[in-house]
C-alpha cells in the first residue's frame, strides 16, 4: 500500500513538473528569478521529448508500482486521469518531437517578449 501511495505521489509531482515546463514561463513574467529554475526544467523536458529519453520519474514510479505488488494501472483518480495525461497509449513518435518543439516556441516567446519588454525604455509619466 505505502509503494503504491508513493508511486502516485510520484505521478503527481511527474505532472507538476510537466505543467512547470510548459507553462513556467509565465511564472517568469510575474517575476524574473522563477526563470532559473524554469528555463533549465524546460529545456530538459525539450530534449527528454524530441530525443524519446525516459524521464528518471518514469522507472522510479514503475518500481515503486513493482514494489507494492502492482503490475498494471489500477482505475483510482491518478491512475485514471493523471497517468493517462502523462503517459498517452495514442502518442507517436512524431507528436512526441512535437511536443518537445512546442515547449521550445511557447517558451521562447514568453522569454524573447520578456526581452524585448526589459531592453525598451521606460517611459516617463
Amino acid at each position: 500500500m505505502a509503494f503504491a501511495l508513493l508511486a502516485d505521489l510520484v505521478v503527481v509531482v511527474h505532472l507538476l513538473f510537466i505543467l512547470f515546463v510548459v507553462a513556467g514561463g509565465l511564472l517568469a513574467l510575474r517575476d524574473l528569478r522563477w526563470a532559473w529554475l524554469h528555463v533549465p526544467a524546460a529545456a530538459w523536458g525539450a530534449l527528454v521529448e524530441c530525443t524519446g529519453w525516459i524521464c528518471p520519474l518514469t522507472p522510479l514510479e514503475d518500481r515503486l508500482r513493482r514494489l507494492g505488488g502492482e503490475t498494471a494501472y489500477g482505475t483510482d483518480f491518478v491512475q485514471r486521469y493523471i497517468v493517462s495525461l502523462i503517459y498517452p497509449e495514442e502518442l507517436t513518435r512524431n507528436e512526441q518531437v512535437l511536443l518537445g518543439l512546442a515547449v521550445l516556441v511557447i517558451n521562447g516567446g514568453i522569454y524573447g517578449w520578456l526581452a524585448v519588454r526589459r531592453r525598451r525604455p521606460r517611459r516617463r509619466s
